[in-house]
């Protein structure tokens, strides 16, 4: 059975992804500016670090977080001791191993991305990367999302669908909201694998 591919994002209510924590976007941050912070709100983060197996990542995010996540081991202890797959066309092996980020490996494209959900491990989780992400929409690579809603309208930004991306059935397998006006909400990528009518 191939591991299960889990697209987990903050998003505004208009859809943006962009900048959540920091970054170039004019409001950057946005997920902590004017959002009381509660704690609950953030344990899908949690346990999503602790069942995850390895982390895909598109390059721009990439170079966001190696310089950064390695010093915040005690936030990010297990993230940096498992397997990144960085996803890129751009990137040589070695800008991808030379950060000092243990455990960092290069892909080139999504058939590599295909192979490595049918490797043995826990679930592949991928973090922001908006372009791969679409990507891993358009080939239907993606298993499920975790998406947490902030009451926040940004109206510019990266967002997390494309414009043309394919039609694709949710059931919503878990939600929640919080007193700060986050939504959580675990949605899984339904597939019909019914035989087709005669």
């Amino acid at each position: 059975m191939a591991r299960p591919l889990i697209v987990t994002e903050f998003l505004t209510l208009d859809g943006v992804m962009e900048a959540p924590g920091g970054g170039d976007h004019p409001q950057a941050g946005w997920t902590f500016q004017g959002i009381d912070f509660v704690p609950e709100a953030y344990e899908i983060k949690g346990s999503e670090q602790e069942e995850a197996g390895a982390l895909p990542l598109g390059r721009a995010t990439f170079e966001e977080v190696a310089p950064v996540w390695p010093g915040m081991d005690e936030q990010f202890r297990q993230y940096n001791r498992m397997p990144k797959h960085v996803v890129s066309t751009t990137l040589s092996a070695e800008q991808v191993t030379g950060t000092g980020w243990e455990n960092c490996h290069l892909l080139r494209d999504l058939d590599e991305v295909r192979a490595l959900k049918d490797t043995d491990g826990g679930p592949l989780l991928v973090h922001g990367s908006a372009r791969l992400v679409q990507s891993l929409v358009a080939a239907d690579l993606v298993d499920r999302y975790h998406l947490l809603t902030f009451p926040v309208l940004l109206g510019s930004g990266k967002r997390l669908f494309a414009a043309d991306a394919p039609t694709q059935r949710l059931e919503l397998v878990r939600s929640a909201h919080f007193s700060n006006g986050v939504r959580m909400a675990v949605y899984d990528v339904r597939r019909d694998t019914s035989p087709t009518a005669a």
